[in-house]
């Protein structure tokens, strides 16, 4: 799965131009939290996030007028208070990999550009979105987590053993364990079999161990 599977192809867009009132007008109406800023031929220039319109207000809202303060943001133009070094990312960019790149910049959300111009915009809500589908999270089936040796060939060995039994595997994703590093832990949905056959599997399979397995139905 790529960036481009689960960005905004159209993302709402302002200009440069426009005052703090209009951008923060067009995030509410659209209810977006961040705004790409692109130029006239749709270059990305900048970023409006909600910090970035805090940032325009006084530091001491309390001493000025309703009308003091909307008086003050018209005069203010988006260029001035827009993040201008934006982190963004290509579309071909794996789904993995944007999620790492915002944990580590800890940002919300992630222009895409292509040849310098906006094609997208990627949330954190795509990426939830995108990880729990990976997880299978409105599959049919029976979610098994197995803990088995972190050896070459010992997932094959796993889904090569369902699949002879007539299972069908709809996921299967994996990871160590924290506390175990010489261990690798399965996480897979299996269709088209009874639990206890699957359990049987599974437990036939030698040094392999069953931390959890649940039935889900499918999703109406």
């Amino acid at each position: 799965m790529f960036v481009k599977d689960r960005m905004n192809p159209a993302p709402v867009c302002g200009k440069p131009e426009m005052t703090v009132i209009d951008t923060q007008e067009l995030m509410n109406s659209k209810k977006i939290r961040h705004l790409p800023i692109c130029d006239e031929s749709g270059v990305l220039v900048g970023l409006i996030t909600q910090t970035s319109l805090r940032s325009a207000l006084p530091s001491d809202v309390s001493r000025f007028s309703r009308f003091e303060i909307s008086y003050t943001l018209s005069k203010i133009k988006a260029q001035s208070i827009m993040v201008t070094d934006v982190v963004s990312i290509g579309p071909d960019t794996p789904i993995e990999d944007a999620a790492a790149l915002m944990a580590e910049k800890r940002i919300g959300a992630l222009p895409v550009v292509e040849d310098d111009k906006l094609v997208g915009i990627i949330s954190g809500e795509n990426i939830f979105t995108a990880m729990t589908t990976l997880l299978g999270s409105r599959n049919p089936g029976i979610r098994v987590t197995v803990q088995q040796p972190d050896q070459s060939g010992i997932i094959a060995r796993l889904t090569t053993a369902i699949a002879q039994e007539g299972g069908y595997l709809s996921v299967c994703v994996g990871y160590n364990p924290p506390e175990h590093d010489d261990r690798w832990v399965s996480i897979c949905k299996v269709e088209n079999i009874a639990e206890d056959k699957l359990v049987k599997i599974i437990c036939d399979l030698e040094d392999a161990e069953i931390l959890d397995i649940r039935q889900f139905q499918e999703q109406k």
